[in-house]
């Protein structure tokens, strides 16, 4: 039995030594043979050289490293395309996921469960911002979008070679993989654990890529806003018709003069934007079904470090390093194309 554990990694040169130190001791005691993907997400620091330096010294250490940073979600969809275990688990690089739950993890998969997510208890580190708006978050998800998503369960998961066939199956350009593991439904399973505090460096995740995670996850997974945007247009048009009437009544009826400029110029900033919002929203669909139509790749791999040959053509992912012969892969998903 293999475990494959994906390890996304972006500026994390100070965290690998730590992270090694913990994860071989788990690797080496759990009763299965094992590789690390680490996914190099178009790192600037030394990642990249401390990485290759790992995988020269021992083969289980298997390593995708992007053309330019893709993100976060890219990276975990290269690592399960490329995972080869019976068994495959997702986690950080900076140590707040401790690799030291995964024995407990798969003696859950044993038990038959396909997902087994590891669920946050607490949040230290993160200041009060973030743990209310991650809250809000997970609130408006699952009231309005999709009840299946659980609270505070990010992509620290383990997954069956059952699911990781299944998630491969998606391929669309803006993903968020927590919402694809809800949607498919499969068997899961909780498991609570403290979270440390990030051993080394800075979130990856500022506010500006939380609002951009979230408004992809919420876009790819409803069509809420845009029936937002048209019960919001519904509400200004009603209150318009009734403007309407009453500047009627007093033109006509009461005899009272209609009211100024600051009237007609409030009203027309309000319709205006009203409907520069709703047309800001349907845009903004239409921009992805237009992202959507162009079939890009997910992600360009600019070198492999212990792959063999028939790993290296994902759908939706271009390969640009060689790789050593192996034999040809019989998983389905992964398109072999041996080079010229």
């Amino acid at each position: 039995m293999l475990l494959s554990i994906i390890i996304p990694v972006y500026n994390e040169a100070r965290s690998l030594p730590a992270l090694m130190a913990r994860l071989r001791p788990v690797a080496r005691a759990i009763d299965w043979d094992y590789e690390l993907i680490f996914v190099n997400d178009g790192s600037t620091d030394e990642t990249g050289k401390i990485l290759g330096n790992m995988a020269a010294r021992d083969r289980r250490i298997k390593i995708l490293s992007f053309s330019r940073n893709f993100g976060h979600q890219a990276a975990v969809t290269a690592g399960l395309d490329f995972a080869n275990g019976d068994a495959v688990a997702v986690m950080d690089g900076d140590l707040q996921d401790p690799p030291e739950l995964l024995p407990e993890m798969l003696g859950l998969m044993r038990q038959g469960y396909d997902v087994v997510s590891a669920q946050r208890r607490a949040r230290p580190g993160d200041g009060i911002w973030k743990r209310s708006t991650a809250a809000a978050f997970y609130w408006f998800m699952r009231r309005f979008v999709d009840r299946r998503l659980t609270a505070e369960v990010g992509d620290f998961r383990l997954f069956s070679r059952t699911a990781v066939l299944a998630l491969r199956r998606f391929r669309e350009q803006h993903r968020f993989m927590r919402g694809l593991v809800a949607w498919l439904g499969l068997k899961e399973v909780i498991v609570p654990f403290q979270r440390e505090s990030r051993a080394y460096g800075t979130t990856k995740y500022p506010l500006f890529k939380m609002l951009q995670l979230a408004w992809t996850a919420v876009s790819s997974f409803s069509a809420l806003p845009l029936r937002l945007s048209t019960t919001l247009g519904m509400i200004v048009t009603l209150f318009g018709v009734g403007y309407f009437l009453y500047s009627i009544f007093t033109a006509l009826i009461a005899k009272i003069a209609i009211p100024g400029w600051t009237s007609l110029v409030c009203l027309q900033i309000i319709f205006s934007g009203t409907i520069l919002t709703a047309v800001g929203v349907v845009g903004n669909y239409v921009a992805r079904i237009y992202e959507e139509s162009k079939q890009r790749p997910l992600y360009v791999v600019a070198g492999l470090n212990n792959f063999s040959v028939a790993e290296t053509s994902p759908d939706r992912g271009v390969v640009l390093a060689s790789a050593s012969p192996s034999e040809p892969a019989e998983d389905p998903a992964i398109q072999v194309r041996m080079p010229a």
